[in-house]
């Protein structure tokens, strides 16, 4: 199963490919780590945004998206442009989750990372939207576990 965590921040959108294919997880080389909208009034950008979005999917053949989560209100509330690009991604015709960082943590602590972090050829801000997609898919392989029990 090929997942993409995306970490929302600001106008940016952060993303990780992730595939777990016989026990074994690889992180995709991509074309494209990182979607910026410098002006969400547009509903141009948007759609440009969701219209490339789309195709990486595509291109890598991601089967489901899992974004992480972010306040609605508060200090450390999202942004109005972070939850446009979520709701652009949400309606792309594919199967698209969210994960919370409780959620997050609980799995690393679970099913902690078998190798250094730094040395899976990631760039230091892909590191939240590696670790979605890992907890993500870890959460996925428990259930399946629990399920064939």
């Amino acid at each position: 199963m090929r997942v993409c965590g995306v970490e929302l921040k600001g106008g940016e959108a952060i993303i990780c490919v992730l595939n777990h294919e016989k026990g074994a997880f690889n992180v995709s080389e991509l074309r494209q780590r990182m979607f910026a909208v410098s002006s969400s009034m547009p509903t141009d950008n948007i759609r440009e945004f969701q219209d490339t979005f789309e195709k990486l999917m595509e291109d890598y053949k991601v089967n489901e998206v899992v974004i992480i989560e972010r306040d609605q209100k508060g200090k450390h509330a999202g942004s109005a442009t972070s939850f446009k690009l979520e709701a652009a991604i949400q309606l792309l015709n594919m199967q698209v989750s969210t994960i919370s960082s409780a959620t997050i943590k609980e799995q690393l602590k679970r099913n902690p990372l078998q190798a250094d972090i730094d040395e899976l050829g990631l760039k230091k801000f892909q590191h939240s939207a590696f670790k979605a997609a890992y907890a993500f898919q870890n959460q996925n392989i428990y259930l399946s576990e629990r399920g064939a029990e």
